[in-house]
C-alpha cells in the first residue's frame, strides 16, 4: 500500500485520481503531497495539478501499461521472480561486456524473448549484457534515448517484472546485466516534469532542454535522478548502469552529480553486499570521472573511449571524414593503445581547440576505459547504420576484434559483431503523434545531408521497415563467414580468459611496433603479440614465436596474409 507522494512545489492545490476516484490531496513540507487514502497494488492513478481536468501520470511511476501518456499503475516487482540468490556480483572492469537493443536483439523483440539467446553469450564468454535503455518511451519502438519515464520499464518490452526475469535470468548464468540510463535530457513526447516542478532549466543541448541540476529547486530534480539509478540497481537487481552522455550534464555545484551518484551507488553496493558500477559515456576526455576519489576524481567504474574506436577504425577502414580527420596514422593507434586518450590537451581539429587531457597510468587502470569496434552510435549514427562488414572483409573484421580483445581495456562488442551480422542498426522511432514523426524524420535527413549523404539514402526512422530491418538475423549465424568470425570472436575470448598477461591492467603492460610502410602493426603484451597486416599485401611475419590464434595462420615459410591477424607467444 502507498500514498502516492508528489513534489509539486507550485502547486496551489493537488488531486490524485485512483481507479477512476478523485481525492484531495495533503501537502507536506518541502512541496511534497500525499495522498488521503492508501492505493492498493495494480490501483491506476494520475495527478490533477490545481484546476486541471486531465489527470498527468507520476514522474516516479513505477508502471505505465498504457504508454507514457496514460495512467500510472502501483506495481511492485513479483518476489517470487528471484532465485538468483547464490549471485555474488561481478566487477565490470576487465569483464567483456555485449551491448544490444532489446527491440531488435531477437525477432520477438521483449525481454523474455532476449532470455532465450543468454546462453549463446555465455558460450561467446561475455561476462555482461549491457542493455540500451528499457525505460518507458513513447512509442512502441525506439532505441530508447527518448525516454520520459526514468522509473518504468517501456511495456512493449514486457514492463517491469519482464526486467527482473531477464536480470534474474541472467544472473543464474553468471552474467551481470548493465542497464543505459539517460539523465541528460528527456524525450520530446511525453514529458510531464514541467507541469510539476522545475526540473528543466532554459539552457539546453543537443537533445533538448538541459535538465536542472544546479539551479534553484535543484535539490529535488537531482534527488529524483539518483532515486531512478538507485531503483535500476536496487529493485531490479541490475549490477551497473552506462550513464548516456554525462558531458551534458551541467553541474556547477561543489558535489557534481556524478560525484553524488557515485557515493550513493557505493552505500547501496555495501549495503547489497556485490559491486555496482557506474560507467560513463563521455566525450571530454576528463579523466577526472575515473580518478578514485583517493585522487580527486568521482571513482566511476569506467567510460567509453571513442578514442580508441575511431583509432582502430581508421587504421582499418582507410575513412577520414569528420571527427575521424585526426586520426588514422599507425602513430595514433599506438598512443591510444599505450596511453587510452589520444586528445589529451592537444588540438583537435574537428573541434577547432584543444582538447581533452592526460591520464596519469600511476592513478588510473587501463580497464578503466571501455573499448569496442563497434556500438549502437557507431552504427546507428552512420546515414544508412552500415555495420563495418558491409564495407569490411572478414579479415579486416578480425584485425579490429584482435585489437580490441588483447588490449589492455575492458573490451565490450554490439549485438551481432561477433558473426558479422548482416543487419544494419539503423535509427528507428514510433513515434504516435504525425508531426513529431514527420518533423525527426526530416531532421534526421537534413542533419547527414549537411554532411554529404544523400538525403534520399537515408532511411525514415518512421517507417515500420527500418526497424524491421535492424532485427538480428539469428538464421545466418552457422552460415559461411559469418560462422568463421563466430568461431574466432569465441577463440580470441578464450584465449583472453586463460592468459594473465592480456588480462594486465596498467598502461605500462602495453608496447607497441609498426612498418614505415603501414602494412603492418604489433601489440605488445608482455610475451604475446598480436600482429596484424592492415593492407592487402602479405608480409614476413615481423616475431617468431608459437602461434596461438590466427585469422589466417602463417605460411610455412612465416608469410602472412593481407587483412590478417596473427597472435603468437614470442620465444
Amino acid at each position: 500500500m502507498t500514498l502516492l507522494p508528489v513534489w509539486a512545489p507550485a502547486a496551489q492545490q493537488m488531486h490524485v485520481l485512483i481507479d477512476g476516484t478523485r481525492h484531495q490531496m495533503t501537502p507536506r513540507p518541502g512541496g511534497w503531497w500525499v495522498s488521503p487514502v492508501d492505493a492498493a497494488s495494480g490501483a491506476r492513478y494520475g495527478y490533477l495539478i490545481d484546476d486541471a481536468t486531465e489527470p498527468l501520470p507520476d514522474p516516479r511511476s513505477p508502471r505505465q501499461p498504457d504508454g507514457v501518456h496514460g495512467l500510472s499503475q502501483v506495481h511492485e516487482v513479483a518476489p517470487e521472480i528471484w532465485t538468483d540468490t547464490d549471485w555474488a556480483g561481478r566487477r565490470v572492469a576487465g569483464s567483456v561486456i555485449y551491448e544490444l537493443h532489446v527491440g531488435t536483439f531477437t525477432p520477438g523483440g521483449t525481454l523474455d524473448s532476449a532470455i532465450d539467446k543468454l546462453d549463446h553469450l555465455v558460450r561467446l564468454g561475455v561476462e555482461f549484457v549491457e542493455l540500451m535503455p528499457v525505460n518507458a518511451v513513447n512509442g512502441i519502438h525506439n532505441w530508447g534515448y527518448d525516454g520520459v519515464g526514468w522509473y518504468a520499464v517501456h511495456e512493449p518490452y514486457g514492463g517491469p517484472d519482464a526486467l527482473a526475469r531477464f536480470v534474474n535470468a541472467a544472473h543464474l548464468r553468471g552474467l551481470g546485466v548493465i542497464v543505459d540510463a539517460v539523465y541528460n535530457h528527456l524525450g520530446p513526447s511525453g514529458n510531464y516534469l514541467p507541469n510539476f516542478g522545475p526540473y528543466l532549466t532554459s539552457g539546453a543541448n543537443s537533445w533538448g532542454q538541459s535538465v536542472n541540476l544546479d539551479e534553484a529547486d535543484s535539490d529535488e530534480v537531482r534527488e529524483f535522478i539518483i532515486g531512478s539509478a538507485l531503483r535500476w540497481l536496487d529493485v531490479f537487481g541490475v549490477d551497473g548502469l552506462r550513464l548516456d552522455a554525462v558531458h551534458a550534464l551541467v553541474d556547477r555545484t561543489a558535489l557534481h552529480l556524478l560525484d553524488e551518484m557515485q557515493i550513493r551507488t557505493d552505500e547501496l553496493s555495501a549495503r547489497v553486499g556485490r559491486p555496482l558500477s557506474l560507467i560513463a559515456e563521455s566525450d571530454l576526455n576528463d579523466p577526472t570521472l575515473i580518478a578514485p576519489r583517493e585522487f580527486g576524481g568521482y571513482g566511476l567504474a569506467a567510460q567509453w573511449s571513442d578514442d580508441v574506436h575511431h583509432a582502430i577504425h581508421t587504421a582499418v577502414s582507410g575513412e577520414r571524414q569528420g571527427y575521424y580527420a585526426d586520426f588514422g596514422s599507425l602513430e595514433s593507434l599506438s598512443k591510444v593503445l599505450r596511453e587510452g586518450f589520444f586528445h589529451a590537451g592537444t588540438y583537435s581539429s574537428f573541434r577547432r581547440r584543444r582538447h581533452g587531457a592526460a591520464i596519469d597510468p600511476a592513478k588510473i587502470a587501463t580497464t578503466s576505459l571501455v573499448a569496442y569496434t563497434c556500438n549502437h552510435d557507431q552504427i546507428g549514427n552512420r546515414a544508412i547504420g552500415d555495420r563495418p562488414g558491409e564495407y569490411l572483409s572478414s579479415g579486416q573484421l578480425a584485425v579490429k576484434a584482435a585489437l580490441v580483445f588483447t588490449s589492455a581495456f575492458t573490451p565490450m562488442l554490439f549485438m551481432g559483431e561477433e558473426w558479422a551480422a548482416s543487419s544494419p542498426f539503423q535509427f528507428f522511432t514510433s513515434h504516435p503523434e504525425p508531426e513529431l514523426g514527420e518533423a525527426t524524420a526530416r531532421g534526421r535527413k537534413a542533419e547527414f545531408a549537411e554532411h554529404g549523404w544523400d538525403a534520399a539514402e537515408v532511411p525514415d526512422p518512421q517507417d515500420p521497415e527500418t526497424f524491421e530491418r535492424s532485427k538480428l538475423r539469428w538464421e545466418e549465424i552457422d552460415m559461411g563467414e559469418h560462422a568463421q568470425v563466430l568461431d574466432f570472436y569465441r577463440e580470441l575470448i578464450a584465449l583472453r580468459a586463460r592468459e594473465p598477461e592480456l588480462t594486465a591492467d596498467t598502461f605500462d603492460s602495453v608496447g607497441t611496433d609498426w612498418a614505415a610502410d603501414g602494412t603492418w602493426f604489433a601489440m605488445h603484451r608482455g610475451t604475446i603479440t598480436t600482429v596484424v597486416t592492415l593492407t592487402e599485401t602479405p608480409i614476413a611475419l615481423p616475431f617468431t614465436g608459437t602461434v596461438l590464434l590466427a585469422w589466417q595462420p602463417p605460411a610455412p615459410d612465416n608469410t602472412m596474409s593481407g587483412h590478417n591477424t596473427v597472435i603468437i607467444r614470442r620465444d
